[in-house]
């Protein structure tokens, strides 16, 4: 008779926890404070970091399902639980362009 030494099983968590191999998944607080800010550098910085990660698709399917309210997840950045291209600084824009009010004085 033969005994056959096998792994023990993985738990339905362990076996789907993907966040074990995320490049962020560090101690690092300069990290953090980068994915969730509201500068434009550290935007681009976060979704730039996330480029080479194994697990950013899992990462932004995870985020778009819990519908995450802000931050950069998965290398995209999300805004009310939605992908969006670009982020707008904060404020009202100007009421008059600078471009526009530029050639109106020429």
């Amino acid at each position: 008779m033969h005994t056959v030494i096998t792994e023990p099983a993985k738990t339905a968590t362990e076996a789907s926890d993907w966040t074990n191999d995320a490049r962020c998944r560090t101690d690092a607080a300069p990290l953090t404070e980068r994915f969730f800010s509201e500068q434009l550098d550290d935007i681009a910085a976060a979704k730039a970091f996330c480029g080479p990660c194994p697990v950013r698709d899992e990462c932004l399917d995870t985020a778009l399902r819990r519908r995450e309210p802000w931050g950069v997840w998965g290398g995209e950045l999300l805004v009310g639980g939605r992908i969006v291209a670009n982020k707008r600084p904060r404020g009202r824009p100007p009421k008059v362009r600078p471009e526009v009010a530029c050639a109106q004085s020429a």
